[in-house]
């Protein structure tokens, strides 16, 4: 009797331990179901919206939003929270209680972005007597005594420019990171002008060089746009300006 009821709790015991091993393959399978539709929609939600730019209310709303976007970034505000500014400009729109007032907003503001432009500017400052630095060492370069250093492409046997003179150049320009801001090629037409018309820097080079030179300049930020920057923020305060320029002619 003692062994029967032994083997009949062993038969209950594998038929629970069947069934619980059943259901919790069942509750993995419904998870896993569940976590793989959850991937979907996040990877739908972060696809971009279309925009219909026939449209004419969601061309200018998109174009709004470059334009805001763009003027936010060149300030410094690159660390703003996107889904925050999201969530304010809904809040005006739909009418809802604001979680602070325009005056408390407005000052919040204010102080982030004076702090967020300051640090861009000494990132930018840092970043770029670091380049100098290192760049100055290597083969082929050369720096002057105000610290603008060239490198010399092709040599042209033609004559120097004086600071009264008027040039053709051919110029491509671009930040130490790469990011071109100007370019003559660009346009297929060279630049004239005059020698003293132009920042410190260029007007220091272009004296150096004879007609048919091609040299490679790089430019401190004292000798370009400083701490103002310039071209509606494509050239950021204290950048180290990088140019290739061609002296063409001197008129």
């Amino acid at each position: 009797m003692r062994v029967f009821v032994l083997f009949f709790l062993l038969f209950i015991s594998t038929c629970l331990l069947a069934q619980s091993k059943k259901e919790l393959r069942a509750e993995t399978t419904r998870l896993e179901a569940e976590n793989a539709a959850l991937k979907n929609e996040l990877t739908e939600l972060k696809k971009p919206k279309e925009v219909d730019l026939n449209n004419p209310h969601q061309k200018a709303s998109y174009g709004l939003g470059i334009l805001v976007a763009s003027n936010l970034k060149n300030q410094g505000g690159d660390s703003l929270n996107l889904e925050s500014i999201i969530i304010g400009i809904q809040d005006v729109f739909l009418n809802r209680e604001l979680k602070c007032d325009e005056q408390e907003a407005s000052m919040t503001v204010q102080v982030y972005m004076q702090q967020a432009m300051e640090q861009k500017a000494a990132k930018m400052k840092a970043e770029g007597i670091a380049f100098l630095a290192e760049n100055k060492l290597k083969e082929g370069v050369k720096e002057t005594a105000s610290g603008l250093q060239y490198k010399v492409i092709t040599t042209g046997q033609g004559k120097a420019p004086t600071a009264n003179d008027q040039v053709t150049v051919h110029y491509t320009g671009k930040l130490i990171d790469g990011t071109p801001f100007d370019s003559s090629i660009e346009r297929g037409e060279p630049a004239t002008f005059g020698v003293s018309e132009v920042i410190r820097g260029w007007t220091e080079a272009i004296q150096l060089m004879h007609e048919g030179d091609k040299w490679m300049l790089y430019i401190p930020s004292e000798l370009g746009y400083g701490e103002r920057g310039a071209g509606g923020g494509q050239i950021p305060p204290h950048a180290v300006l990088i140019f290739e320029v061609e002296l063409i002619k001197v008129n």
